[in-house]
């Protein structure tokens, strides 16, 4: 499960930054063509802050959507599918321009 090691990962990142600050909230961006599954990150969340400024801290999570655009037809759409066709001229021809983010949005110190 990556899922565990990248919830480490956003952890520490956040304690290496807010030093000896106790945090309340962490909101984090995980795009829908991620490969990142929101609910495992959420499972691994507490046992990734125990003993941390973030133990007790809220984790948020937003999903933003898959985008593309069509190298070939200039058409831009939304997706869900990680190998995208083009919606009007079904071309493989895709730019991934959203959706695989994986970012710290917010942390607020309590």
């Amino acid at each position: 499960m990556h899922e565990l090691s990248i919830t480490q990962s956003i952890v520490s990142t956040v304690v290496e930054r807010m030093r000896d600050a106790p945090i309340k909230r962490v909101k984090v961006e995980i795009g829908k063509l991620s490969g990142i599954v929101p609910d495992a990150v959420h499972f691994c969340f507490e046992m990734a802050t125990a003993g941390t400024t973030l133990e007790g801290a809220k984790l948020e999570i937003v999903e933003p959507s898959g985008k593309g655009r069509c190298r070939d037809c200039g058409t831009e759409f939304e997706t869900s599918d990680p190998l995208p066709l083009c919606s009007a001229c079904d071309s493989a021809d895709i730019e991934l321009l959203g959706g695989q983010e994986l970012r710290i949005r917010e942390v607020e110190v309590a």
